[in-house]
């Protein structure tokens, strides 16, 4: 084999034992050309994303329609709405169009940062193949299995020849299909990603989508009139950065279900108006700290929150972008679960719009800086991601059937952790919750007893006997 094609076999593994065989990459295009010069300027809390990944999959029930290569025209034809997908990174300053030179048209100097130059270069797809059921997938796939779904490169040396998205089809045995979509944090949010399988999915059917994406929040990217002061949060990651991907190999996955009755079992026994995230989150918070009794209890746990809907001016569902604000809450463990749970909701539901502003103002103002490095957003103290606002089941690629399951991950997240709650595919108060954690932290909370009283079945865990 010559070593150009050994290279690209190597990259295409999965390891040892992996039920998925990947054996082909090729390039999904638009089928609409973009103008000649057409660029995207990601916004400062885009560039804050640069050490992160998104990784969702969407599982497809077998369906007359959906075939691989049906798959691949509707992607081609999605594509045509995301002119950013299919384009290559620059630095803001390297000949872009409108984001790069000493100045801006108005005289003013030029905004620092990566800018998408929209080249039509497009999106890296991979085919593969798997040697189960989708049934049997379900059943039996662990949380780290279910990364051999999905297909992702780092960026190399060369920015402007890498992709930044990764789509993998995978068949199983009974036709049905597992959609991997990988890309940087840097253009999507998790919200975004997900919401792109459902143009995908409308183009598929030869339809409208109802999220179009909408590629421009100017808001986002004023420049304040002088440097606000730090944020304290971001202060205190910025200042404490770890070396990207340090301690990354050691974490685990795992998803749990927990049905509808289940959720609304813990409801009974909150305060009135608690959410299923709030009280999720706190029992995940619990069960990861191990907090008990005794504990002085008083922790700090960051959330990440989606700001679409919190702003006055909100910006629609479709941002092709970051919306994610990073806020630190703060409980008595001790107290136990439902005050835990009351803080969290507490908390959320009374983040100032100015708590995000000051923090897009920051990374604006420190984006300008000649040598301001990207540091970790997620982690590296344990984080809650709430997802289960986010309409991730619209996505049917054959009309009256939605995906089986939805699966969201944020790479990157080394450190304590990461927890993220997702609606669940039964609709109603059912949620999903997806844990990234170190390898033993995973292997114990699959095994808590406190998480598996409470309802939650694991669904992608750890293989018995095995701690990552």
């Amino acid at each position: 084999m010559p070593a150009a094609a050994a290279a690209v076999a190597a990259g295409m593994a999965t390891g040892p034992g992996s039920r998925v065989t990947r054996f082909a990459k090729s390039t999904a295009a638009s089928v609409t050309p973009v103008r000649p010069g057409k660029t995207h300027a990601l916004s400062p809390l885009d560039n804050a994303m640069e050490r992160h990944a998104v990784h969702a999959v969407l599982y497809v029930r077998a369906a007359p329609g959906v075939d691989r290569e049906q798959l691949k025209e509707s992607l081609s034809e999605a594509l045509s709405l995301y002119p950013a997908m299919t384009g290559r990174l620059t630095r803001g300053g390297e000949g872009a169009e409108g984001a790069g030179g000493a100045a801006t048209a108005s005289g003013e100097p030029a905004r620092r940062g990566w800018v998408v130059k929209c080249n039509d270069a497009g999106v890296r797809m991979v085919d593969a193949r798997a040697a189960a059921t989708l049934d049997e997938w379900l059943a039996t796939a662990t949380g780290d299995e279910e990364m051999d779904l999905l297909h992702y490169e780092p960026m190399g040396a060369e920015p402007y020849i890498w992709s930044p998205f990764y789509v993998q089809l995978t068949e199983f045995t009974d036709k049905s299909y597992a959609l991997g979509l990988s890309c940087t944090h840097m253009h999507n949010d998790p919200t975004a990603a997900a919401l792109f399988f459902q143009s995908w999915a409308a183009a598929h059917r030869r339809s409208t989508s109802t999220y179009p994406p909408f590629l421009h929040a100017p808001a986002l990217e004023v420049s304040p009139a002088s440097p606000p002061p730090p944020p304290p949060l971001l202060a205190e990651k910025s200042s404490t950065a770890s070396p990207a991907g340090a301690d990354a190999a050691a974490m685990s996955s795992a998803t749990f279900h927990f049905p509808a009755a289940a959720v609304r079992a813990l409801l009974s026994s909150m305060d009135p108006g608690t959410t299923p995230f709030a009280v999720l989150a706190a029992l995940f918070w619990l069960r990861i700290a191990g907090a008990g009794a005794g504990d002085d209890g008083e922790r700090d746990l960051t959330l990440a929150l989606d700001f679409r809907k919190r702003m006055h001016a909100p910006l629609p569902w479709g941002y092709y972008g970051s919306a994610v604000h990073f806020t630190r809450a703060r409980a008595d463990l001790a107290a136990g679960l439902p005050d835990v749970a009351a803080a969290l909701e507490r908390h959320v539901a009374g983040v100032p719009e100015d708590e995000l502003w000051r923090a897009v103002e920051w990374l604006h103002a420190r984006q300008q800086q000649q040598d301001h490095e990207a540091f970790q957003m997620y982690g590296p103290e344990l984080t809650c991601v709430a997802l289960d606002h986010v309409p991730m089941y619209v996505a049917e690629f054959a009309a009256g059937a939605p995906p089986s399951r939805v699966s969201c991950r944020v790479g990157g997240a080394a450190g304590e952790g990461l927890v993220i709650v997702l609606p669940a595919a039964e609709g109603g108060e059912a949620r999903d919750v997806v844990v990234t954690l170190p390898a033993e932290a995973t292997a114990r909370v699959c095994r808590d007893g406190e998480v598996l009283r409470h309802g939650g079945q694991v669904v992608f865990g750890v293989k018995a006997g095995k701690e990552a």
